[in-house]
């Protein structure tokens, strides 16, 4: 087996994986990545794209649903669960077909089979001997049972429950963060009955404490028995049924969905042969270039620190070929990725909760403003929804943002700007918004911490 020469070799096709190939290709490098299963990687294929297709179908049921309060007389909606997988199967092969029409785009060879490292320089995948001055590990994540049971049957990861063949009647979901929300929020609107369970005191545990509260009033409207604070125990699954016991109750539903945590898949990557160290949890030690404690061998997204997010894997990637090629790079600072919940309301988010401000010692000050404070809240039928800014009275500094309602995931995007481009609160507060829109209550939030709220 003759070694082939690349200079970038990329284990995983994920969007960490995917987009470093690319970006390795646009600097000239020869690059090749590996992926065991189906180009996209799990994003792709089982979970951020199929979840939010789903989601979507659940949305647009719900706006039918609602459609008399605006003047529009349909009848009862009918959910063919079956078309809702055909159109989520049909999602993921146009944007997986889209990312393999990149590849070959930009002369990225795929290499189909799983790659471990072999040493200096050297990855072995389907049969062949790689080398390659510099190798990006992008393996992500692999799901994690609760202690005290394990996968099969109906006890099921998020990527299988949003995979099902058939709409369930009943579902348990354990862990009420961002996955188990969504997972909780869009079968409980498409007609089954949930249960969403969290060890912790309140859904979205890693939020700020205003937006749990009202996200938890919301995923309750939609009919989801939430039992926070609550351990699940005693799982027992059978051919066509689960049973468990959660405190001194016992509960049985069609499938239970584990959805408290994931872990790196490091299992196949050959790290300690290789000599590639470990830091917390498991994870790959790394620095703020992506470089592991190997020479040329640099590690992103779920395998290494920070939020287990796609978009973070994606400029991670970016980060590491570019240090690969000899380009000046800047480490992220993590904490102000922004993050979303597709569950209905949706959330969003980026930096400090007020908690953690407070904490850290910060003079705080926030700027809370509900969706039905502007004009659009009310045209566009959600008044519940709220803008939270949490900002340094000293100096106006954005510390943290945080949104609960429609188009949470899209508004929260400005507040990541402002700080990214060293604006504070102040220069939210007057720059000039479109009306009537719903950005209006993020400009009315900065104002509001900055002491004159105008619609409150």
């Amino acid at each position: 087996m003759a070694p082939e020469s690349f200079d970038c070799v990329v284990i995983g096709s994920g969007p960490g994986g995917y987009v470093a190939a690319i970006r390795a290709a646009q600097l000239g490098m020869r690059t090749a990545v590996v992926e065991r299963d189906k180009v996209g990687g799990r994003c792709l294929n089982y979970a951020c794209i199929p979840a939010k297709a789903v989601l979507r179908s659940a949305d647009v049921l719900a706006e039918i649903r609602e459609a008399g309060e605006f003047g529009i007389e349909v009848a009862e909606p009918k959910v063919d669960y079956a078309a809702i997988g055909a159109r989520r199967r049909k999602v993921i092969s146009t944007l997986t077909g889209g990312v393999a029409g990149l590849l070959r785009k930009n002369g990225v060879e795929v290499i189909e089979g799983e790659g471990s490292l072999a040493g200096a320089g050297r990855v072995l995948a389907a049969g062949r001997e790689l080398t390659a001055g510099a190798v990006v590990l992008a393996a992500g994540s692999v799901k994690r049972p609760i202690p005290g049971t394990t996968f099969g049957g109906r006890v099921i990861g998020t990527e299988e429950a949003w995979a099902l063949d058939e709409l369930p009647g009943s579902m348990a979901v354990v862990g009420a963060g961002a996955s188990g929300a969504e997972i909780a929020s869009a079968y409980a609107r498409l007609g089954v009955r949930v249960m969403l369970f969290e060890a912790l005191d309140r859904v979205l545990p890693t939020e700020d404490a205003d937006i749990s509260k009202l996200a938890e009033r919301g995923l309750k409207r939609q009919g989801i028995e939430i039992h926070t604070a609550t351990l699940v125990t005693d799982i027992d699954a059978g051919p066509t049924s689960v049973s468990f016991r959660h405190g001194d109750q016992a509960g049985e539903v069609d499938w239970l969905v584990i959805a408290a945590g994931r872990g790196p898949d490091v299992e196949a990557l050959g790290l300690q042969a290789a000599g590639v160290a470990l830091g917390e949890r498991g994870l790959i030690a790394v620095d703020g270039r992506l470089r592991t404690s190997v020479e040329g061998v640099w590690a992103i997204g779920d395998l290494v620190p920070g939020p287990a997010l796609a978009h973070k894997a994606s400029d991670e990637g970016v980060i590491a070929v570019e240090d690969a090629a000899g380009l000046e790079t800047h480490p992220l600072e993590y904490v102000d990725i922004p993050r979303a919940t597709f569950c209905t309301p949706n959330v969003a988010s980026f930096g400090l909760t007020e908690a953690q401000a407070r904490e850290q010692g910060h003079d705080v000050v926030v700027g809370k403003v509900p969706y039905g404070a502007v004009g659009a809240g009310t045209v566009y039928g959600d008044r519940t929804g709220l803008v939270k800014v949490v900002g340094s009275r000293r100096y106006g500094e954005l510390l943290g943002g945080h949104v609960i309602g429609a188009k949470a995931t899209e508004l929260i995007q400005e507040l990541v700007n402002a700080r990214a481009l060293e604006g504070g609160y102040p220069e939210v507060a007057r720059m000039v918004h479109g009306h009537p829109t719903l950005s209006e209550a993020v400009m009315e939030a900065a104002r509001a911490a900055d002491g004159w709220l105008i619609h409150g």
